[in-house]
């Protein structure tokens, strides 16, 4: 399936790892709460270009067997794929944060779903994902 990127809801422990967008009038969702993720590169798989894009924000190593839970769904400039995953809290302690954004921060997941400057439609597909696996994963 044709894609244009992809997103990760990354839990360290009980948290969801956030990442503060840059607060510039030329991006999409200035100054919100992100998650890791962005544009496929190539002809990456929609899992690698979450991972790498993972990895590029936040300097977190992850594989594919790390993904939980996927799904798809359509946006005005193609099809994002949505994953979670779930590591140790000690997981921070590894973050090495990238260029784009102004900082990252741990908080729970019904947190950033409720949260006004989450990214409406990130927000969404957490709550769908919290839905669909009765909020086991927090």
């Amino acid at each position: 399936m044709e894609f244009s990127g992809a997103k990760l809801a990354l839990f360290l422990g009980p948290d969801l790892l956030v990442i503060r967008r840059d607060d510039r009038p030329d991006i999409p969702w200035p100054n919100h709460w992100d998650l890791p993720g962005g544009g496929r590169e190539g002809n990456e798989t929609a899992a690698q270009c979450a991972l790498r894009e993972t990895y590029e924000e936040v300097g977190l190593t992850l594989h594919e067997h790390d993904l939980v839970w996927a799904r798809h769904y359509p946006r005005s400039h193609g099809t994002v794929w949505f994953f979670a995953a779930h590591g140790p809290r000690r997981m921070q302690e590894q973050i090495v944060f990238g260029n784009e954004g102004q900082g990252w921060s741990l908080m729970p997941a019904r947190t950033y779903c409720d949260h006004e400057l989450a990214v409406p439609h990130f927000a969404e597909q957490l709550r769908l994902y919290l839905a669909e696996t009765n909020g086991r994963s927090v």
